[in-house]
């Protein structure tokens, strides 16, 4: 069995690294995109909430 060496092995480490870090920044979302999701969720929780409070009311 032929030895790789750690060389090698930690440049492939560090290259996986960076294309991982560069898709991950290309991929993100802007910060007006999660404005808009966290709006969303806010407005979604309150009509969760508006339910579960007619209906603990209505029993």
């Amino acid at each position: 069995m032929q030895n790789c060496g750690y060389g090698k092995f930690v440049t492939g480490m560090a290259t996986g690294f960076m294309v991982g870090a560069a898709m991950g920044m290309a991929m993100s979302p802007s910060r007006r995109e999660m404005k808009k999701m966290a709006h969303k969720a806010v407005n979604r929780m309150s009509e969760v909430m508006e339910a579960m409070t007619d209906a603990i009311q209505s029993n």
